[in-house]
């Protein structure tokens, strides 16, 4: 039988943070029924073509999960066939959460929630539009540790405008406190036609000088890395034993399907997602409603391979590669490896091909290489 991975979207908020520019709405609420009707339809589509697969790992990202009614959540889960399943994750933001999602969450097979910290400032989380405070933040971890979920990952966000060193060592410090079994470190991209893109070309913030938010970068990683945690991928850092399966099997070129609005899915040579209209998705028009975005041929796959695989802190693994390919990484990409060696992007260790600190740095510029 195939693994597969499993993102399910759910594109509801409460409020859009001012940086995002993910396929969200708000005020949206009375589509929320029919969404969820829709997509358990594709689902259920999918499933009568695809009796051969055995589902690894789910991802319920958005948008607000935890911001719809968990009887929904319930039953998409209820559509899935989950007994082989190792990791199923929901997003979750402070100030939708309580104990009875929780509770319900736990019942439908899921067993990591990823919640949307962010900062624990409050100054900071009010300038970029977050709906909560730190202590509402700590009420949800609580709850959900409470509730029995003992894999929570913190999602945390750096280079803020105004915000300090002083402010990321306190942050780290907090986080530090709590013990997560996962950390997700992201720096701070203004992305267009965003609320906060409009906010900087209007001189109402400043963005925050790349050398501080480097340093702030290295901070983190040095100081979770003191603290126990594994750097092991670019933004993410890990207990043992708790990086994030569904996300590692992204990076490593393995096979997911997407469901909901706007989802992303890889399979086979085929990169794919379905439609950005939310009227044309309840419409139940799934074949019309895909767009293919990629046929690949080997020679894109195998330059995938390599940029996905870079982003991860061990690196390409020089077997790995091979076995798949039939083809040595080194010969192949000989002169690209040559050149981001010498300018000491990427260095060769044993059997992987990874970033160097500069390269952790500059790694836009190592997956320029193989784009």
């Amino acid at each position: 039988m195939r693994e597969i991975g499993i993102y399910i979207h759910i594109p509801f908020c409460k409020q859009k943070c001012l940086y995002c520019d993910f396929l969200s709405f708000t005020n949206k609420e009375k589509y929320e029924e029919k969404y969820i009707k829709s997509l358990i339809k594709e689902i259920e589509n999918w499933k009568e073509a695809n009796k051969d697969i055995k589902i690894k790992t789910v991802y319920i990202g958005g948008g607000t999960p935890s911001y719809i009614n968990s009887y929904y959540i319930s039953e998409i889960m209820q559509k899935l066939d989950l007994k082989d399943a190792e990791e199923i994750t929901i997003e979750a933001n402070p100030g939708s959460i309580t104990k009875e999602k929780l509770e319900i969450y736990k019942k439908s097979g899921i067993n990591r929630i990823s919640i949307g910290l962010q900062s624990t400032n409050n100054q900071i989380l009010k300038k970029i539009g977050r709906i909560h405070t730190f202590e509402e933040f700590m009420q949800s971890y609580e709850l959900a540790k409470q509730s029995g979920f003992s894999n929570i990952n913190i999602d945390l966000m750096i280079g803020f405008p105004s915000q300090t060193m002083g402010d990321v060592k306190e942050e780290i410090k907090e986080i530090i406190k709590l013990e997560p079994t996962h950390i997700s470190v992201y720096s701070l991209i203004v992305e267009e036609n965003t609320k906060l893109e409009k906010m900087i070309k209007d001189g109402a913030l400043k963005l925050l000088d790349e050398d501080l938010e480097r340093k702030m970068y290295w901070y983190v990683k040095n100081t979770l890395e003191r603290n126990g945690y594994e750097h092991y991928e670019i933004s993410n850092f890990a207990r043992k034993g708790f990086s994030s399966k569904h996300n590692l099997d992204c990076w490593s070129q393995k096979e997911y399907r997407g469901f909901g609005l706007g989802a992303h899915s890889y399979i086979g040579n085929k990169r794919f997602s379905n439609t950005e209209s939310l009227d044309n998705y309840i419409k139940n028009d799934f074949e019309k409603n895909i767009i293919i975005h990629e046929i690949q041929q080997n020679e894109e796959k195998m330059k995938e391979f390599m940029l996905l695989a870079l982003r991860k802190i061990e690196g390409v693994s020089i077997k790995d590669f091979t076995g798949k390919f039939k083809e040595n990484p080194l010969k192949k990409f000989k002169l690209e490896i040559e050149k981001l060696t010498c300018e000491k992007l990427i260095k060769i260790e044993g059997d992987n091909i990874k970033l160097t600190n500069k390269g952790l740095d500059l790694a836009n510029l190592v997956w320029e290489e193989f784009c």
